[in-house]
């Protein structure tokens, strides 16, 4: 299976250098030509092997010039008991919303409490093979944005991985204190942590630029350097959040929620679009999904886009207590885009470079009509989200995270609205102690502690829950990075910290 840019249909890689490579040269984002399809029989079979089995099968079937050892070495390592809890990394709670049955699927049991381990604890063993494939004798730099989770997880994940060196970037105050620590005090002596004074957009067009830019290519040529990604423009990123939407559907078969061939829905809480369209990808295949419900925060660009068909970033934008999805800019919208047009590169570069120039572009009445009949977009403001998060404890006795709560509020609207009972899974993104201020505030009005650990003990007392050892261990860790630049000032901050500028 070979790979085409969203922006030049001329463009053809394999898959080692998609992910090796993160991002096309023209700034396009590496696409499958083509997706394996898979069989209700297909599903059965998957439905018999476990997490790390399934993950082995449908990587496989993207990932065409790596061995069957390569993907079972890469799967085996990052998919432990030990870095997840249990042998299913991403096991389903079940609880009532109202009078609907709904089904969460729990990503955040991994090393940094965030979906983002899902891909980030694999991404580190598919590149290092896909750089060694293609560009043998190389070392990798991870250039990454983060809006909160991503940062951490890829940081955790490529931590002294031979071969790669990794460079973060995130908002200075676009992050939760516990996000912020997380960063601030991270061990491994290939990594590197820097806030910018901007938002996450800034972030990530900062980051897109420095990828594109000839110079510093160039200057990281002459030393032996390349540049890849971590954030989910890489492709290698996506593939692997596929499999979890497969394994949910397997594990509510095999526990009898629904039965095989039957439809569901997925609701997403998203921001840059790579979650919800890793499930969009898994319907392709033959994984039986009725609706996508994207779910955003107060910065509801996505939301306006599925219904009006304007994608429109010139906006206010709202610092929130959901700031994973505080994007206006969502990357991944693009991937989605061309495959919606059939492949027309020409007119997804096209859109791409209005947005760019203009700020906002508008898809044709086909394509609106296509997102219409697949997506329903909702949003959820801050005080819905904690009333969502106190409803749910108090009624479910489920402690949710901020984001999470974002899901199950505009999955509510939706089910309002359309009368839709369809069985909904239902991404449940991050720990609620990773926003423990804003996570107690909606369960209590007493009088919270000033501190943010002292917050996370009083969560855990009041909701016996206990605090993932990961984010209690950061109590007492010493902080390393507190490096703060101006978005013009990413591009050196990148050779600096390479001492190579």
């Amino acid at each position: 299976m070979n790979y085409n840019s969203t922006r030049n249909k001329n463009t053809v890689v394999s898959a080692s250098q998609a992910i090796a490579q993160g991002i096309s040269d023209e700034g396009g984002l590496f696409v499958p030509q083509s997706l394996p399809q898979y069989t209700l029989d297909d599903i059965k079979a998957l439905a018999a092997a476990d997490y790390r089995g399934r993950a082995k099968k449908i990587m496989g079937d993207f990932l065409s010039d790596f061995t069957f050892d390569e993907i079972s070495e890469s799967v085996d390592a990052a998919y432990t008991a030990e870095k997840f809890g249990s042998d299913n990394p991403a096991p389903i709670s079940y609880i009532e919303c109202g009078d609907r049955k709904i089904s969460l699927l729990e990503l955040w049991h991994g090393p940094t409490s965030a979906f983002k381990d899902m891909a980030l604890q694999i991404l580190p063993h598919l590149l290092t093979k896909s750089v060694k494939k293609t560009y043998n004798g190389k070392e990798a730099v991870i250039l990454v944005a983060t809006s909160g989770d991503t940062g951490k997880a890829a940081l955790e994940g490529f931590k002294d991985v031979p071969g790669t060196k990794i460079i973060v970037f995130y908002p200075v105050d676009g992050v939760s204190p516990m996000q912020k620590r997380q960063m601030a005090t991270q061990q491994g002596k290939n990594v590197s942590v820097a806030a910018i004074k901007g938002n996450f957009d800034d972030a990530q067009t900062g980051v897109k630029k420095i990828f594109t830019n000839p110079d510093i290519k160039n200057k990281l040529a002459e030393n032996n350097l390349l540049f890849s990604s971590a954030n989910s423009i890489n492709w290698g990123r996506l593939l692997p959040q596929i499999v979890y939407y497969f394994s949910a559907y397997c594990d509510m078969v095999n526990e009898g929620k629904i039965n095989l061939g039957d439809k569901i829905n997925v609701a997403v809480p998203t921001g840059n679009f790579g979650n919800i369209l890793a499930s969009f990808y898994a319907m392709n295949m033959g994984l039986p999904i009725n609706k996508f419900i994207c779910a955003s925060n107060s910065n509801n660009v996505l939301t306006d886009f599925i219904r009006t068909g304007t994608y429109d970033k010139k906006r206010h934008f709202y610092t929130t207590i959901s700031p994973s999805m505080d994007i206006l800019v969502s990357s991944n919208l693009e991937r989605l885009l061309y495959h919606l047009t059939d492949g027309n590169a020409e007119k997804v570069a096209s859109w791409m470079k209005e947005l760019s120039e203009n700020g906002a572009y508008t898809v044709d009445d086909e394509i609106k009509a296509k997102l219409s009949n697949l997506f329903w977009g909702g949003f959820c403001d801050d005080e819905n989200t904690k009333k969502t998060i106190g409803s749910l404890y108090e009624n479910e006795n489920y402690l949710s995270d901020t984001h999470t709560a974002v899901a199950v509020n505009v999955y509510e609207q939706y089910a309002k609205e359309t009368g839709d009972n369809t069985p909904t899974v239902i991404a449940s993104t991050a720990s609620p102690y990773k926003f423990a201020k804003s996570v107690l505030t909606a369960i209590t009005d007493e009088e919270l502690p000033n501190d943010e650990f002292a917050m996370v003990d009083e969560l855990s007392a009041k909701t016996k829950t206990q605090v993932p050892a990961p984010l209690a261990a950061l109590k007492n860790a010493q902080e390393r990075f507190s490096f703060e630049c101006e978005v013009d000032e990413m591009p050196q901050t990148v050779l600096s910290s390479l001492n190579i500028g």
